[in-house]
């Protein structure tokens, strides 16, 4: 998995909307929260996604992006975002190429992990939080992330 102080790895993801988004990009606008979730519409990842919905001014304030990631498809996430009025895009990562990239592991070698990182503008990640059964953890522990940037 990549590990702090590691140059974050470069990606190209359709976002819901039919946009896309890329790292370069992002960080034009502040530092990255980008967090790697397992599956749309299942308990544990509303959770997590809610969680994040419900801090997102926390993270407008820290000047942070915040940007989920599964394999799901755009039409999955665009469902998924509407239902819980995400402010947030959700990326999809078909073959779980940037979740390989970025070293995301699976849990109990069958899952797709749980995994938040924190990246600075100049692309250098600043927190790795890893966590299946912790989805209220991650917002927490970016958010002190973030504040320790500034």
């Amino acid at each position: 998995m990549i590990a702090v102080g590691e140059r974050a790895p470069e990606f190209d993801l359709e976002i819901v909307g039919g946009g896309r988004i890329q790292l370069r990009d992002a960080l034009t606008h502040g530092p990255l929260v980008l967090f790697f979730y397992p599956k749309d519409a299942t308990p544990g990842c509303t959770a997590e996604v809610c969680s994040f919905r419900d801090a997102h001014q926390d993270f407008i304030d820290a000047g942070a992006q915040v940007v989920g990631v599964s394999s799901d498809s755009v039409v999955s996430h665009g469902r998924f975002a509407t239902q819980h009025a995400l402010p947030y895009p959700l990326a999809s990562d078909p073959g779980g190429k940037v979740r390989a990239a970025y070293g995301v592991p699976k849990t109990l070698g069958l899952l797709p992990g749980r995994v938040t990182f924190v990246i600075d503008r100049d692309g250098i990640v600043r927190s790795v939080f890893n966590s299946q059964f912790g989805a209220d953890k991650h917002v927490p522990v970016a958010l002190e992330a973030l504040r320790a940037l500034v």
